[in-house]
C-alpha cells in the first residue's frame, strides 16, 4: 500500500488549513497514495485557545475533510479538536475515506517539558485500528510514542503499520529523541511506523506560540526492522512510501518479540480496540 505523509505548517485558522488539506490530498492521490496522513493539530496549530476552534465529529470542519477524502478517493487521517462536557477538548484524529469512518482520541497527554496538555485536553482511552485494502492500520498521536504498550496493543490487534501524526516540541535533543522513539516503537511491535510531524513553523516565517509544541518536522517512515526508509527535514513537504505487509511477516518470524514476551501490555486486558473496515 502506498501511504503519503503530508508535513505541513498548520495555520491558527481552521478554514485556511482545509485549503492546505485539499491541495495536499490531491497531490498525494496523484502519486498513487491510498492513505494520506496529516499532523496532529492540523485543524489549528497549538498555542491558540482550543475551545473556540473545537467542533464535533459531525461538524462542518470534519465534514469538509470527509468531502475532500471522498472526492480524492483516499483515506485521510488528520488531527483536530473536539469538545468535551467538562469544557476541555479531545485531541482527535479524524480517519475518513471510502469505507472508513473512525476517530482516535489521544490517550497519553503531553504533560512534560513545561507544557500541560491535560489542562485543556481530556485523554482518550480507546486504542483504534482500521482496515484499508486488506491492510490493518493502527493510529497513535505524538506523545503516545513514548509508551510502548500502546504499540504492542495495536500489533496484538492486527496492525501491520501504525500511523503517528505529531506536533513535536522543539528543544535540545528533541529531534534525536523523536527519531529514536519512532524507530524503537517499530522494533518493539515489529510494525511499520509512519510518523508525520508538523513542519517547523520557523521554516515558514512563523514562531511557535509560547511553550506550545509547534513542530520540528522530520517525518519518518520506519520498517518493522527499525530501518529508516524515508525522511523529511524541518520544512513542509510530502513523503510517499510503499508499505509491504510481507516485511512485517518476515520481521515477526525473524525477531518474534511479540510471541516471546513474558509480560502483556497494560491495554491487553481492557476493551478490544475498535476495528473497522
Amino acid at each position: 500500500m502506498r501511504i503519503a505523509l503530508s508535513q505541513i505548517v498548520a495555520d491558527p485558522d481552521p478554514a485556511a488549513n482545509l485549503t492546505t488539506i485539499k491541495s495536499a490530498t490531491k497531490e498525494a492521490a496523484s502519486k498513487g497514495a491510498r492513505v494520506v496522513v496529516f499532523p496532529e493539530a492540523t485543524m489549528a496549530c497549538f498555542g491558540v485557545p482550543l475551545g473556540p476552534v473545537a467542533e464535533p465529529l459531525d461538524g462542518p470542519w470534519a465534514g469538509a475533510v470527509r468531502d475532500i477524502a471522498a472526492e480524492a478517493g483516499v483515506v485521510v487521517v488528520a488531527g483536530m479538536f473536539t469538545p468535551t462536557p467538562d469544557g476541555r477538548v479531545t485531541n482527535t484524529l479524524l480517519i475518513t475515506g471510502p469505507g472508513v469512518a473512525e476517530h482516535y482520541d489521544k490517550i497519553h497527554l503531553y504533560d512534560a517539558f513545561g507544557f500541560a496538555e491535560s489542562a485543556t485536553v481530556a485523554p482518550g482511552d480507546r486504542p483504534v485500528t482500521f482496515e484499508v485494502d486488506g491492510l490493518r492500520l493502527g493510529v497513535a498521536t505524538c506523545y503516545d510514542v513514548r509508551f510502548p504498550d500502546l504499540f504492542l496493543r495495536l500489533a496484538d490487534d492486527g496492525a501491520m503499520a501504525v500511523l503517528l501524526p505529531a506536533s513535536w516540541g522543539s528543544g535540545p535533543g528533541k529531534v534525536e529523541q523523536w527519531e529514536l522513539l519512532v524507530r524503537a516503537r517499530a522494533l518493539d511491535s515489529t510494525t511499520w511506523v509512519l510518523a508525520c510531524g508538523m513542519a517547523d513553523p520557523r521554516t515558514a516565517g512563523r514562531e511557535p506560540i509560547g511553550k506550545a509544541p509547534g513542530g520540528v518536522g522530520h517525518s519518518l517512515v520506519v520498517s518493522p526492522f527499525g530501518e529508516v526508509r524515508g525522511r523529511l527535514g524541518a520544512a513542509a513537504g510530502l513523503l510517499v512510501a510503499d508499505v509491504d505487509a510481507e516485511e512485517v511477516a518476515t520481521a515477526r518470524s525473524t525477531i518474534p518479540v511479540l510471541a516471546g514476551r513474558r509480560f502483556r501490555s497494560v491495554f491487553a486486558d481492557g476493551d478490544q480496540a475498535t476495528r473497522t473496515g
